[in-house]
């Protein structure tokens, strides 16, 4: 049967005296904010340059991430990493993470079958997000999907309306006043995993690299 208990919430495990990533990933490690961690292998925090330019912000870790601990390390990760290359931003430049830590997931026999967070889960880890913005002061913030749209940009916003603009940031984050990051600016794409579903992955490849060469510009 499904859950009717709504979580409590990532704000309980986040330290309020963190002063870098590294002490927050630490915590994050024994976040129980929602009952996601009863069945992923562990947390999956961001990772990159504390001094990121450009903030990328996904969904969810996936299968492989899950296993490994590490964000976009599986097929989409892959794919991404190219697009970056090939719209011209420096790799050293990113720090990137997901909007929920922990995998979710269907076992279907011994697969783990993704299934997207729901409005809770994105809820209940907001802190974490919110935490790792106070230690970062990027350029750019780039949203991939409409799980990190949601997350960031508010349930109404469409990435299929909007991607590829540049908007300004925090005003239009779904609660600016969580995230104290001044004159930057956010942009909205498809998630790499997209790409590898759609039909014609070439041409959204395509439009994925020039929705990051428009971020390119930024940096």
């Amino acid at each position: 049967m499904p859950r009717t208990d709504a979580p409590i919430g990532a704000q309980h495990f986040v330290p309020a005296d963190a002063h870098e990533l590294d002490e927050l990933k630490a915590a994050a490690a024994h976040c129980r904010g929602c009952e996601l961690y009863e069945d992923a292998t562990q947390t999956v925090f961001g990772r990159g340059n504390a001094d990121a330019r450009v903030v990328f912000v996904g969904e969810q870790p996936g299968d492989v991430e899950d296993q490994k601990g590490l964000p976009f390390v599986g097929p989409a990760g892959r794919l991404l990493r190219e697009a970056v290359d090939d719209a011209g931003i420096d790799p050293g430049s990113v720090y990137i993470t997901n909007a929920v830590k922990h995998f979710r997931f269907e076992l279907r026999g011994k697969r783990r079958i993704h299934q997207s967070p729901g409005p809770t889960h994105i809820t209940a880890c907001r802190p974490w997000l919110v935490a790792e913005f106070a230690q970062l002061k990027p350029e750019l913030v780039v949203v991939l999907g409409a799980t990190a749209a949601k997350a960031l940009l508010g349930p109404s916003f469409r990435v299929t309306r909007s991607r590829g603009q540049l908007m300004p940031w925090p005003a239009s984050a779904q609660h600016p006043e969580d995230f104290p990051v001044a004159e930057v600016q956010a942009l909205a794409t498809i998630h790499p995993s997209a790409v590898l579903r759609a039909d014609d992955r070439d041409a959204a490849y395509a439009g994925l690299v020039e929705d990051l060469k428009v971020a390119a510009t930024v940096l």
